[in-house]
């Protein structure tokens, strides 16, 4: 049994979480989204002050809520690579002073590996192989789950990440930020087949790229022209069923290119992970078309779709039980290809 006191600070939530092995002890956050909807999106320098001011009351919740002491905690990890460099800096700082002041072994963890183990948490049964489809505000990714550390992207976006694209229209349609929350509800009162509205289709295997690439710049440019042009005919633009059919479009993408993924490699089971991986229409289309060629799909509770340092503590203490550890050296990176993840680890005795 392994307990790692983990913190996540990549972006615009500060949060600590206490895990062993798979069990969620205490798992605190505190949402920065207040701050920055003013702003329409996160600003960089707003988050690292935040950070600061928010990380000690998290990490003693943490651990009140646990009710653990520092005698019971066998390593301390924090996320490094990639995300916002001066955010990340703040976890990471912190995580590396507690690990010295109270001498346990010190991990620095992938942000994208969190998201993959997000749905080990409620998912005991859930080991490799299988296919993570990792969708986020930054990040859209089909990976191939080998092993602990061992992972092989097989499929990503070669724009805006469908997060990103969720955001983007929301600010088109007026509807603030986050975008996919409520995009995802408005959705939920109009008609998905009201719009026809691109996939965003990419040419098979040509220039190095792979066949599950997706695309969503044009789908943003379309709904951008839909609605000038409806506004240009001086009708009201329908903005729940605008925000069906882009949201049905989004959720039919990944799901054709998810399942002919899993097909293709001979993997039986889907995992997804990310913000969007909360989103009602992405769940119901996956869902459908998995059940038709018996896979299975599997997602995080919503709690842990978003970022949140459980997630990273589960990943913390899979490497940490393999004999994993990093040094107090390991800096932060803003980006990180999900291949290095081992670079980020030494074995322990070295």
């Amino acid at each position: 049994m392994t307990t790692v006191l983990a913190i996540e600070t990549s972006c615009d939530e500060t949060a600590v979480a206490i895990v062993n092995n798979r069990q969620v002890y205490s798992s605190i956050i505190a949402s920065q989204i207040p701050v920055h909807q003013q702003y329409g999106g996160v600003v960089p320098e707003v988050a690292s002050r935040q950070h600061l001011e928010t990380i000690n009351q998290a990490i003693a919740q943490a651990l009140e809520q646990a009710k653990l002491n520092w005698s019971e905690i066998d390593g301390i990890a924090a996320t490094c690579a990639p995300g916002l460099v001066g955010a990340l800096l703040v976890g990471l700082t912190a995580a590396k002073t507690l690990a010295m002041v109270h001498n346990k072994p010190f991990l620095g963890v992938h942000h994208l590996e969190g998201h993959i183990y997000a749905t080990y948490l409620s998912e005991p049964s859930l080991n490799p192989p299988f296919l993570s489809l990792l969708v986020s505000g930054g990040h859209t990714s089909l990976i191939y789950v080998k092993d602990c550390g061992i992972y092989q992207t097989l499929g990503q976006t070669r724009d805006d990440a469908a997060g990103e694209a969720f955001d983007k229209v929301a600010r088109l349609l007026k509807l603030g930020y986050p975008g996919g929350p409520v995009i995802d509800k408005l959705a939920q009162q109009g008609d998905p087949q009201a719009f026809v509205l691109p996939e965003g289709k990419v040419s098979l295997p040509s220039g190095g790229f792979h066949p599950y690439d997706a695309s969503f710049s044009g789908l943003k440019t379309a709904v951008l022209r839909l609605v000038q042009q409806l506004e240009k005919d001086g009708r009201q633009v329908p903005v729940a069923n605008v925000a069906a059919s882009f949201q049905d479009t989004v959720a039919r993408s990944l799901t054709k290119r998810a399942i002919a993924c899993a097909l293709d490699y001979g993997l039986d089971t889907i995992a997804v992970g990310g913000g969007v991986a909360a989103n009602s229409g992405l769940r119901k289309n996956l869902q459908a078309a998995a059940s038709k060629h018996n896979l299975r799909v599997l997602f995080p509770p919503l709690k842990f779709c978003t970022d949140n340092a459980a997630m990273i503590g589960c990943a913390a203490a899979e490497h940490l039980a393999s004999g994993h550890t990093s040094p107090l050296t390991l800096g932060v990176e803003s980006r990180l290809a999900l291949n290095q993840v081992m670079k980020l680890y030494q074995s322990q005795g070295r």
